[in-house]
């Protein structure tokens, strides 16, 4: 197995710290939403996990968790399922919390005694509920090895594998020049074929070197749910993939018209980032083979899923809240490539852009239960 070092992406590639109005903690409410969604087959994956015969320790990583109210949602559904089945003797657990170098570690590890009183609380109080609950962190990127061999036995991760280890060097000429998608800053319906097949080939090769290094670390039975954005059509290019990178592609172009961003500047720029068909998501676990497919479901919130339930779904709010969110997760790497001045202005025209539209998608994510095959 190869893996996949980038020294540039895990530097540039982070969630706006923090908890201000700009941050991601701030605006994750779609990624809770997925979360939220997704809790049927997480809870029936630990369910099946405390079935079989349990060690006395067990070890659990959330691979990307990020940081602010969504880092520990995890842990806490895990948690009480474990409670609920194993209540009478209750394994210690030991928690992995992974993501970039960058992540905004220190807030997640300030709210983690909080965290456990409230957990105890929501199960019934007592020290059964966490009998022993370590956590620790580990940076790094999970294209490639974080943990020793047979080590976890359960892995979970969250609106976080649609991020490529790194942008397709097809993109790029022998010089380091953007040549093949000129004025985009990711897949789009006018980009030529080679685009679309050097983000799904950075895909593949990404994909399956997550599967085989967590192959190396999980236990025969081991279980793994991940939820992550895809597609469910064929299409490369369908609005529900490609409207709000469109949308700021076309923020980019006007700040070019004027004179905030050089031209070849913006050709230079294009995103990791990919949603797989949720075909060829099979095709790669069946061909890598170290996991079998439990449950593959799909999640779509509507095109106001970005807001709070309960609040208005006026398009002037959604695009206000879809700017924010957009921004909490790309300003890293706008502001390494382009600098901080032109944030501002982009997301300015951005929400312009979208307001002036009519058109609505829905925002759709897979998900997908994974069992370890025996070794």
């Amino acid at each position: 197995m190869e893996e996949i070092q980038n020294l540039e992406t895990p530097r540039i590639l982070r969630m706006n710290h923090g908890i201000g109005d700009q941050s991601y903690a701030t605006n994750s409410i779609s990624q809770r939403k997925y979360q939220s969604g997704s809790r049927p087959l997480l809870h029936r994956a630990v369910a099946a996990l405390c079935a079989a015969d349990l060690p006395s320790a067990i070890a659990v990583a959330d691979l990307g968790c990020s940081s602010g109210p969504n880092a520990l949602f995890a842990l806490s559904e895990i948690v009480g399922v474990i409670h609920r089945r194993c209540c009478g003797d209750p394994p210690e657990l030991m928690v992995f919390l992974n993501d970039l170098v960058e992540n905004d570690f220190n807030s997640v590890f300030r709210g983690l005694s909080k965290f456990c009183e409230n957990l105890k609380e929501k199960n019934g109080g007592g020290s059964s509920v966490l009998r022993e609950c370590f956590v620790a962190g580990v940076p790094g990127s999970f294209y490639g090895r974080l943990f020793p061999f047979k080590s976890l036995h359960f892995v979970h991760s969250s609106s976080s594998l649609h991020w490529l280890s790194q942008v397709p060097r097809e993109l790029m000429n022998e010089k380091g020049k953007g040549i093949r998608n000129k004025g985009k800053i990711f897949i789009s319906k006018t980009s030529p074929s080679e685009v679309i097949e050097a983000y799904y080939g950075q895909f593949k090769k990404d994909f399956n070197c997550f599967l085989e290094s967590r192959s190396k670390e999980v236990v025969s039975g081991g279980r793994m749910v991940l939820t992550f954005r895809g597609r469910r059509q064929p299409d490369p290019c369908p609005d529900e993939t490609c409207l709000l990178w469109d949308y700021l592609g076309l923020a980019f172009q006007a700040l070019v018209h004027q004179g905030l961003i050089e031209e070849e500047k913006l050709d230079n720029y294009n995103t990791p980032y990919y949603e797989p068909y949720m075909e060829d998501v099979k095709k790669e676990i069946e061909k890598e083979g170290s996991f079998k497919i439990e449950n593959l479901e799909i999640i779509a919130l509507p095109w106001d899923g970005v807001n709070k339930d309960g609040e208005s779904c006026e398009r002037s709010k959604t695009t206000q809240q879809m700017a924010k969110a957009i921004q909490a997760v790309n300003e890293s790497m706008i502001r390494s490539h382009f600098g901080g001045e032109i944030i501002e202005p982009l997301f300015k025209r951005f929400r312009e852009i979208m307001e002036a539209d009519t058109k609505e998608v829905e925002h759709v994510s897979l998900v997908v239960s994974l069992v370890r095959k025996e070794l």
